[in-house]
């Protein structure tokens, strides 16, 4: 089985859902992201979700968009990505990791070849926001190959219809985006969820992980306990973003991000 399907399938035998961290690389800088990277995963995340900056995130909200700016600044290229993906996998051959990005670099860096050196690296599974399934073709036959899971996006305003033929060729986990915006904006209620996810289940077996506006140790809770996993994002990046000085790093970032992140931890695990 792929690092995925065996995480996702310990989890079950443990009886509760998984936390899925978000990191975007070089934010601030290349070193001090790759520092949270390697310590995700003793602070409690499962499956880590690690962002590319691009120029236009146009699915994101201020705080990713601004986190996304910084990390094009330090110098993130999609190579770049991949070399921390290599350096984290020196030391961590279990954590799965998903990059998520735009399409645009990908198609820039090549298709082929990208999904060739992502899985040489240690990447398991991608998230492209702005890759519809009638467009996936571009990547489809080229992940397969390498061995790489393309994590399908589905919505609230997903009809009954398309859900089964997005879901049809998905594989890794559905990545549900459980509002209509953007990320970090705000959050579905627990009675939002629990009659979304049903509809979702009748078109997949596999793991459905909730996004978008889970911040809170319980809005995480409820997210894993009704789907399969809470994706945590620009919560996070705010609380490293209030640690730095005139855009840089400070002592203070890496402890305040991790704390936060054993907090949610605590909460999925209870």
């Amino acid at each position: 089985m792929s690092r995925i399907q065996t995480r996702f399938a310990a989890l079950k035998k443990e009886g509760r859902g998984a936390l899925i961290p978000y990191l975007q690389a070089c934010d601030p800088d290349y070193d001090t992201s790759l520092e949270l990277l390697r310590a995700m995963p003793a602070a409690g995340a499962d499956l880590i979700e690690i962002g590319v900056p691009f120029s236009d995130p146009s699915a994101d909200g201020p705080t990713i968009q601004a986190a996304a700016l910084r990390g094009l600044k330090a110098g993130a290229t999609l190579g770049l990505v991949l070399e921390m993906v290599r350096a984290f996998r020196e030391a961590d051959s279990e954590t799965p990791i998903v990059l998520m990005g735009y399409l645009n670099p990908i198609d820039s860096y090549g298709p082929a070849e990208f999904c060739f050196d992502a899985a040489q690296a240690g990447v398991d599974g991608i998230i492209v926001v702005d890759m519809p399934t009638e467009e996936a073709d571009l990547l489809d036959a080229h992940a397969r190959e390498a061995g790489l899971d393309i994590i399908t996006l589905v919505a609230p305003t997903t009809s009954n219809s398309r859900l089964f033929h997005v879901l049809r060729d998905a594989s890794g986990f559905v990545y549900y985006v459980s509002i209509t915006g953007i990320t970090g904006t705000n959050s579905a209620s627990a009675a939002d969820l629990e009659k979304a996810l049903p509809r979702i289940r009748e078109a997949t077996d596999l793991p459905v992980a909730v996004g978008f506006g889970i911040s809170t140790p319980e809005q995480a809770r409820t997210a894993s306990r009704i789907g399969d996993a809470a994706v945590v994002a620009s919560a996070l990046i705010k609380t490293m973003a209030g640690t730095l000085e005139d855009g840089r790093a400070t002592e203070r970032t890496v402890p305040a991000v991790l704390k936060q992140l054993e907090g949610l931890a605590a909460a999925v695990r209870a």
